[in-house]
């Protein structure tokens, strides 16, 4: 938000200088991102009255003007568009300074004499705009110097708030604040009812639901639309960033900036019948103020009559309904919309506007009769014009009683570490607008109703933090001797399993835990998820039920970036919804996974190997390195049943330990590799705690007998997967086999459609002796009659 120094020092006693209020800001929680002077003194600047102007003989772009100073008239050569006689505007005088070092000197301009310069905001350094001269009042005082008249100079001070102060995004809450900060009082804004002058009936109907619980309208008829807007309103506009346009916007933007809450103005004559709130219609079309169209959807909140769509509710006015410099009659709005439903619809719609910024934030539900009376009374106090009474419709139950927060002594102290005196305590949480009844242990304070991140006794220590000042909480190294850690031998660690990636290859990645639903959708993982109630925006509304989303994501914008050969894995928890019959507290179920995505060539560029894309196998083979460090590879194996519907059926397969599983591993699905526009990746996600499960070494005596190997080659059916050919012989040799090796996989000549050779290498081993011919001849035989039983296998010679 922006603001003007001097508006706020006028809202409430400051006492400090510049400095030290915008460090007070910042150590308060509200970060200043910048505070720029407006305007300097400007001594030689004065308000001026052109009395004449008439172009120039020698160029077609400039004017001569005569113009009025207060003290006499002076002729100015001027080239600015909007320079015409009874302009007022600024004038710099012979020896004025401006803002950059000018000093305005008398010249002659194609032949013709100036006596100083007619100079635009931009000049001035009061505003940007440097299209034409900065047009005054017509009743401005001729003479008077402009830093006087514009209350020069001036401060535009930016800050940057968190999502939930969205108290302070009105200069009425940021007042509030400050006054707690200093210890003093801010003024209250008191507002007096504008008494009716016309009957202007019409109904206003509410049918979104808790969407928009409140809405507030009236007629403002017979307003001249070209009326000046004062000086000291546009002015402060300007400092907060906002072009003065007509007296109708700038007096629905000074009370939006002033309060906090935003308004709107229809042109009463384009409006037909009732006053709707309802969802916008799939597929539904309106022209915005800016003028384009957008199609909105259900989630969408619009303000509607019989004949056609308003405005988008919360973000902006539609454009058929603009007021324009025709515009007499006008309806204006003030209406309360719940943050959900107003987030990201203005960044679906490709804009940012200062209305959804304050709606997504939540809005004081107090504020829109307040608003309203406001802008009216400036409305007609500026342009004129009668008001009607105010018009409405407002569910039960819109403005529920806060309730209050009871704040401990005792825990204030555990909290923070240091005891604030009661005083202290009382004279902050009354600073801050808030109801306080002491109690014996504490205090029980009712917040305003603005103050909607106030819920619990921690946001009270929080307000007593802030306002105390952390620089005067001290900074203690906690006493005693630590405890000694104590790891469980049987629990791999956690960077032994990212060592082992980050060798081959793989870079370490940290992905948002919110996800867009739209991922989810496209994933088929969308009724499976955490639904947040306050999400920061609609692109981040889902708790991640997958590492694998985002690590996709970030593969796609390495590739964007010109990275061919990308590899990621991340470690980090996933959520599901609570089971129902489970018991517990309805907590969302956490659980922790580890999870690698990579797409490319199998191997970065070099000389000694041909090149070759990254296959199914590189991946497993990567997994399996992991699997290897739990000391107990026969508990882990694959299974191609249950694959993932956002993995590819034929080249995919789950990861079991203990026949339970706990992870996928393959490429993913074709359809959502082309939806996404992604190349071809391969990934693979596993459940943390199965990973780091791992057998207790123990140690062993080296072998004293030799080990003897035998290979044989087998012929079976196609679907015979070898995991299964393997739990087999390694159940069948318990006490000789040592290793079990597959070396060779062949289908081709030779073989029956749908047949393939497997060649198996039996690494045999005896603890208590030498194993002979015979031992060894007696074991393969076991292993081909056992293959032959289970799987129809044959042998091959």
């Amino acid at each position: 938000m922006k603001f003007s120094e001097n508006w706020l020092r006028q809202l409430v006693a400051i006492p400090a200088d510049r400095a030290m209020l915008l460090q007070r800001l910042t150590l308060s929680g509200l970060e200043v991102a910048g505070a720029e002077v407006v305007g300097g003194d400007l001594p030689g600047v004065v308000v001026a009255r052109i009395q004449a102007c008439d172009a120039h003989p020698n160029a077609d772009k400039l004017h001569i003007c005569r113009v009025d100073t207060g003290a006499g008239e002076v002729q100015i050569v001027c080239g600015a568009p909007n320079a015409r006689a009874g302009l007022v505007a600024p004038l710099a005088t012979l020896g004025a300074k401006l803002p950059g070092g000018i000093t305005i000197k008398a010249a002659k301009l194609r032949g013709v004499e100036s006596s100083g310069m007619l100079c635009s905001a931009k000049e001035l350094g009061i505003a940007t705009d440097a299209t034409g001269l900065m047009e005054l009042p017509a009743d401005a005082p001729v003479g008077q110097p402009l830093a006087e008249y514009l209350g020069l100079p001036d401060a535009a001070i930016e800050i940057e708030l968190t999502p939930n102060r969205g108290d302070c995004l009105g200069m009425a809450g940021l007042a509030d604040e400050v006054a707690a900060e200093f210890g003093t009082r801010a003024k209250p804004l008191e507002v007096a009812p504008v008494v009716p002058a016309i009957a202007a009936p019409r109904v206003i109907r509410l049918d979104a639901g808790t969407d928009c619980p409140c809405y507030l309208g009236r007629a403002v008829r017979g307003i001249d639309i070209a009326a000046a807007t004062p000086a000291w309103m546009a002015q402060r506009l300007r400092v907060a960033g906002i072009k003065p346009i007509n007296a109708v916007v700038d007096v629905t933007n000074y009370v939006m900036l002033e309060t906090g809450q935003p308004l709107h103005a229809f042109d009463e004559s384009k409006l037909a019948g009732d006053i709707v709130v309802r969802h916008a219609r799939a597929g539904e079309a309106v022209k915005l103020l800016t003028g384009d169209s957008a199609e909105l959807d259900p989630s969408f909140v619009v303000i509607t009559d019989p004949s056609q769509v308003l405005a988008v509710a919360g973000v902006i006015g539609g454009f058929d309904s603009r007021v324009t410099a025709a515009t007499r009659d006008i309806f204006l709005e003030a209406a309360h919309f719940v943050p959900a439903a107003i987030m990201g619809k203005a960044r679906t719609l490709g804009l940012a506007t200062d209305a959804a910024h304050r709606f997504e934030r939540g809005v004081d539900p107090a504020l829109p009769r307040v608003a309203l009376e406001r802008a009216t009374a400036l409305l007609v106090a500026v342009a004129g014009g009668k008001a009607g009474e105010i018009l409405g419709a407002t569910l039960p139950g819109f403005r529920p009683e806060r309730q209050p927060v009871t704040l401990r002594r005792a825990r204030i102290a555990r909290v923070l570490g240091v005891s604030v005196a009661d005083g202290a305590v009382e004279a902050t949480l009354a600073g801050l607008g808030m109801t306080v009844e002491r109690q014996p242990d504490g205090w029980r304070a009712t917040p305003r109703s603005r103050r909607f991140d106030i819920e619990r006794e921690e946001d009270l220590i929080e307000e007593v933090a802030r306002i105390h000042g952390y620089a005067a909480i001290p900074a203690q190294l906690p006493s005693g001797a630590p405890p000694l850690p104590r790891d469980d031998e049987g629990v791999l660690p956690a960077r032994a399993l990212n060592a082992v990636l980050a060798a081959r290859d793989y870079h370490e990645a940290i992905c948002y835990a919110f996800v867009d639903p739209r991922w989810l959708e496209a994933w088929q993982l969308a009724g499976r998820v955490v639904a947040l109630a306050n999400p920061l925006s609609a692109e981040l509304a889902d708790m991640r039920p997958s590492l694998l989303p985002g690590l996709v994501d970030a593969i796609k914008r390495n590739r964007n970036r010109q990275q061919s050969r990308v590899r990621l894995f991340e470690t980090g928890s996933v959520f599901a919804p609570p089971d129902p019959a489970a018991p517990g507290d309805g907590a969302p179920v956490e659980t922790a996974m580890l999870a690698a995505a990579a797409c490319g060539t199998a191997h970065a560029e070099q000389w000694g190997t041909p090149a070759r894309a990254l296959d199914f196998y590189d991946l497993r083979g990567d997994l399996e390195a992991l699997l290897a460090l739990s000391g107990v590879p026969a508990a882990w194996s694959f299974d191609a049943h249950g694959i993932p519907p956002w993995m590819h059926p034929g080249r995919s397969a789950r990861v079991l330990r203990d026949g339970i599983a706990v992870g996928e591993v393959g490429a993913l699905h074709p359809a959502l590799q082309r939806q996404l526009d992604v190349p071809e990746i391969y990934l693979f996600e596993v459940q943390l705690t199965a990973l780091r499960q791992r057998a207790v070494p123990v140690a062993g005596r080296l072998p004293r007998f030799p080990s003897v190997r035998r290979d044989i080659a087998i012929e079976v059916d196609e679907g015979v997967e070898w995991a299964r050919i393997e739990a087999a012989v390694r159940s069948g040799l318990q006490t000789m086999l040592n290793e079990l090796v597959l070396f060779d996989c062949f289908r081709g000549p030779g073989l029956q459609t749908g047949r393939k050779s497997l060649a198996i290498g039996l690494i045999l081993q005896d603890d208590s002796r030498t194993l002979t011919d015979q031992d060894a001849d007696r074991c393969v035989a076991d292993v081909l009659a056992l293959l032959e039983r289970e799987f129809g296998a044959k042998l091959r010679s």
